[in-house]
């Protein structure tokens, strides 16, 4: 393999003649060989190469950046904004806890990139651009990688989060409309329990996304603070006056979104507990998400062996050896989700409470985390909409069937001849094998004409529709 030498503060370093990496980046390389190469998620990537654009813009109206360094630097973070240098990024998660490495690897591949764009060769000359000196200007580690990890969750929340929820729950909601007049025996303790409508029962679907939404959404105000221009502890210091606002200004500017400076920058450093509460609200959506599901896989249960209430689309062969057999594999995708989401917020809870005085050290960890739960949330609300909700269709001879048979529809009796009269006729209907009706008449607590009149289940289920 052809190399060059590459110069940092601890020496000389052999980097492949081919990268667009420096120094540091190859240090990390070999020191952190701990899991998949290069899985430092690319929307953090990303995240650096909007607030290096941003930070030149910004030190270069404050007069201590040239234009020419500007328009380099900003050209290059475009690029990679372009996603032409993804392979240049080849670091892990499991690195120092503020990041450092990774933004060094941003530096130095914007500043070689920069070299390039002047129309000068890697590794001869003087560097037209430095990476520290230009494109870390009025920065450190210790703000930038925070600023990146909003900007690249916030992104990804607004972006594919919150869209792929919305669309299930419009679609949950449109279903909670068509069975509203489908009413079905309801179950608590997974037991019998008085009658509802499907509508309703998807009705409660609806109201935990929205909910749902409305936690994430509210989380949204203090994701949008940036800990840029706190530099190494929160002081702010090599940054010049107005420098904190300016950058936050340029970068709601490039992302589109409502980024702010953070009020307090030693919040913003050394806490990280808008990455906690925004989780948090994912997590809410996770067990709402896994609930729903649930009670979607044991309604659709059977065919003919389970509840077997509703009829769910066979997307594919469900095993290897059972012909015929079909699987609700869009509930287990989605509660398998579910399951990593929780788990991903231990572990964020967790890197929250690593703030050691002036700076949280477990940053890539939550980072990545945080993005890996908001792309499964998002994705799986979308699979689960156009595989599975859009399909569901009531199986009415069943749900008839089921609701019929219940003993809880002697509840209607309570207010005409007593609980414990009621009680005495479920119980015995239970043990001989008979109907409610039946034994209401062999008791002698209820004529068949009361019972007709009294044990309606399309007159137990309120007004709720």
């Amino acid at each position: 393999m052809n190399y060059r030498i590459e110069k940092d503060t601890m020496g000389e370093v052999k980097v492949p003649a081919d990268k667009l990496w420096g120094a540091q980046t190859e240090r990390s390389r070999n020191n952190f060989k701990i899991g998949a190469p290069a899985s430092m998620p690319l929307e953090i990537v990303y995240g650096f190469a909007y607030l290096k654009k941003a930070a030149a813009y910004a030190n270069c109206d404050l007069d201590v950046l040239s234009k020419e360094k500007r328009d380099l630097i900003a050209q290059a973070c475009d690029e990679i904004l372009e996603k032409k240098y993804d392979d240049q990024f080849p670091l892990v998660i499991w690195q120092t806890g503020s990041g450092t490495q990774s933004n060094m690897n941003v530096n130095e591949v914007v500043a070689n990139r920069a070299h390039q764009i002047a129309g000068k060769v890697i590794g001869e000359g003087e560097k037209t651009i430095q990476p520290n000196d230009d494109v870390n200007k009025s920065q450190s580690s210790n703000d930038t990688f925070p600023t990146g990890m909003h900007i690249a969750a916030y992104k990804k929340v607004a972006e594919t989060t919150i869209p792929g929820v919305i669309k299930l729950r419009n679609a949950l909601h449109k279903k909670a409309l068509e069975f509203k007049d489908v009413v079905k025996i309801g179950r608590t303790h997974l037991m019998d329990a008085t009658p509802l409508t499907l509508g309703q029962e998807f009705s409660g679907y609806v109201s935990q996304l929205d909910h749902g939404l409305k936690a994430l959404q509210n989380t949204l105000a203090h994701l949008s603070e940036l800990a840029l221009g706190g530099t190494a502890v929160g002081t702010g210091m090599n940054t010049p006056k107005g420098y904190d606002v300016l950058v936050a200004k340029y970068i709601a500017e490039f992302t589109e979104l409502p980024f702010i400076t953070a009020e307090n920058k030693f919040e913003a450093l050394a806490a990280h507990d808008a990455i906690v509460e925004t989780h948090g609200a994912l997590k809410q959506l996770a067990v709402s998400l896994n609930k729903i599901a649930n009670d979607v896989r044991m309604m659709a249960s059977g065919p003919r062996s389970g509840i077997g209430e509703i009829i769910i689309p066979a997307n594919e062969p469900g095993s290897s050896i059972m012909p015929g057999k079909v699987n609700p594999t869009q509930c287990e995708a989605l509660t398998m989700v579910c399951a990593q989401v929780m788990g991903n917020d231990v572990a964020i809870s967790v890197g929250g409470t690593q703030g050691h005085y002036e700076l949280n050290v477990f940053k890539p960890m939550m980072a990545a985390n945080i993005l890996q739960s908001a792309q499964l949330i998002g994705d799986a609300c979308v699979s689960f909409e156009e595989h599975c909700v859009i399909g569901i269709e009531p199986n009415h001879q069943v749900i008839k069937e089921l609701l019929n048979n219940s003993l809880m529809l002697v509840t209607a009796l309570n207010t005409k001849i007593g609980y414990y009269k009621a009680a005495e006729i479920a119980n015995t209907a239970h043990k001989n094998g008979t109907t409610l009706k039946e034994e209401a008449v062999n008791l002698g607590y209820v004529s068949a004409e009361d019972y007709d009149e009294w044990v309606k289940p399309e007159n137990m289920v309120g007004n709720l529709k």
